[in-house]
């Protein structure tokens, strides 16, 4: 069940890629929305994470060093 999720959440993931790359070459309205929406919602994660919200571990592949400041 669990592995369902995943596989749909990366589908959705890998979907809103791809309609990023295709609303920039022009694609149908659609696309755009698809991609303003992705966009946002990468804007969004970023945001949480640099104001301190769930730390995911990955520190050295996210360019964060550990200092609390």
């Amino acid at each position: 069940m669990i592995g369902a999720v995943l596989i749909g959440i990366l589908a959705l993931v890998v979907g809103g890629c791809v309609c990023v790359v295709w609303a920039d070459r022009g694609g149908p309205r659609w696309t755009r929305a698809v991609a303003a929406v992705t966009v946002g919602s990468g804007r969004v994660l970023r945001r949480y994470q640099k104001a301190g919200g769930r730390r995911t571990g990955g520190g050295a592949l996210m360019g964060d060093n550990g200092d609390a400041g």
